[in-house]
């Protein structure tokens, strides 16, 4: 398996209940963030995403929810990749601080024999992905 840890921080003009409230709403991601496709409610805590990026390639995931308190949203993910999703919620002068950190493997159709040589250009696809995750969440935010 080919191993991947991505790490950003943000600060987007909101309250923490308010960002929080757009984070576990994953049935309306597609809404908002333009690199998810699609997602299919499985039950309570548990959804099937696709997402793509720059890449042509979908990732088929599928995320269960570990933690949804106010500071703290943690997911796990299987299905394409493997591994953890974690988002810190922190006030801020004027709004909130997101720290994103995520752990994954790379276990689904692109085999690791592949991920590991691609290794920089899956990160600048993940920095893709996640540049329209917080332009996305930013215009949610406004309005």
């Amino acid at each position: 398996m080919s191993a991947f840890h991505f790490e950003s921080t943000w600060t987007v003009a909101a309250p923490p209940a308010e960002v929080h409230a757009v984070l576990v709403d994953l049935e309306h991601y597609p809404d908002w963030w333009p690199q998810v496709l699609a997602v299919a409610k499985i039950d309570d805590d548990t959804a099937r995403v696709l997402c793509r990026s720059t890449l042509p390639y979908t990732l088929d995931l599928v995320l269960g929810a570990v933690h949804r308190e106010p500071t703290l949203l943690e997911t796990t993910i299987s299905g394409d990749l493997s591994g953890t999703v974690r988002w810190r919620l922190s006030p801020v002068v004027g709004g909130t601080r997101l720290d994103h950190d995520q752990d994954v493997d790379v276990t689904g159709r692109l085999p690791a024999l592949v991920a590991r040589p691609l290794g920089p250009v899956l990160r600048w696809n993940h920095d893709r992905m996640m540049a329209g995750c917080l332009r996305g969440l930013r215009r949610r935010l406004a309005g």
